[in-house]
């Protein structure tokens, strides 16, 4: 999977290595974060192996799938998960200071906006062009979105990319269903305990501000968004295809009123 070092892409690691899945932990600048997700992993019990590939680069394709061949040594691809998302150039050292986060229009550059979309939107479509012959029929493609998407958030370029990212599934679902392939994707709303998110708890009020705007009024968790992807690769999602799931706990379903 890609963009499995740390937060998100970490706990969805975890799971399904927990699932018995020997699971490609992809990174692009943290190897240290992706050589302690694969610690924590064999710590576990499961498998796991480090590759690293910075998906913007022109030879990003080839360096990925050489370590994948590698580690995999014969092994079939049964599960993709595109997880690995940029908001903004990580070399800016204004985006670095907000945490990646590019707002409005007027903030954005262009080297940041065809980075984001490199990432996000290039990335994601050409890894699954690369895996489609290696990945044996049944297999599961989950792409990670974001509840961006349908909520005015200010991350606009952002925001663009993971709607273009959710165009996939219907099409790709559609396309590789006669292999028994699904295709989905999930919508995580904004999660704690994540490298983007520090702000809930560095802000007064944020987090509860933000829990209370969720449905289940409270803050989603990595966890919480990797249960989700370790059930549509399962078995027992294998007749959901083509579909985005919203696993943000209901977040802005409807204004919030005063005093909740």
């Amino acid at each position: 999977m890609t963009g499995a070092s740390r937060g998100i892409g970490a706990a969805i690691a975890r799971r399904l290595a927990a699932e018995g899945v020997l699971v490609a932990v992809h990174y692009g600048r943290r190897k240290a974060d992706a050589e302690q997700t694969v610690a924590s992993i064999e710590q576990a019990g499961g498998q796991a192996f480090a590759i690293r590939a910075d998906l913007a680069a022109d030879d990003a394709l080839d360096t990925l799938f050489s370590e994948l061949a590698t580690g995999l040594a014969g092994r079939p691809l049964n599960i993709l998960v595109n997880n690995a998302a940029v908001y903004a150039d990580p070399d800016d050292p204004a985006a670095a200071q907000a945490d990646g986060y590019v707002a409005g229009i007027s903030e954005v550059t262009q080297e940041e906006f065809d980075r984001i979309f490199s990432v996000n939107v290039r990335a994601p479509f050409f890894v699954t062009q690369r895996c489609l012959p290696l990945l044996a029929d049944g297999g599961r493609i989950v792409n990670i979105s974001s509840a961006v998407t349908r909520i005015a958030w200010p991350l606009l370029p952002y925001a663009m990319s993971k709607g273009a990212l959710e165009i996939m599934a219907p099409r790709l679902a559609n396309e590789l269903g006669h292999r028994g392939i699904t295709v989905n994707t999930i919508a995580p709303g904004i999660t704690d305990n994540t490298k983007t998110n520090t702000w809930l708890h560095d802000m007064p009020g944020a987090a509860e501000g933000v829990a209370a705007m969720t449905a289940l009024r409270r803050l989603g968790q990595p966890s919480d968004i990797a249960d989700v992807v370790a059930l549509l690769a399962s078995d027992d999602a294998r007749w959901v295809t083509g579909q985005l799931v919203d696993a943000s706990g209901g977040m802005a379903l409807a204004p919030t009123p005063p005093g909740m």
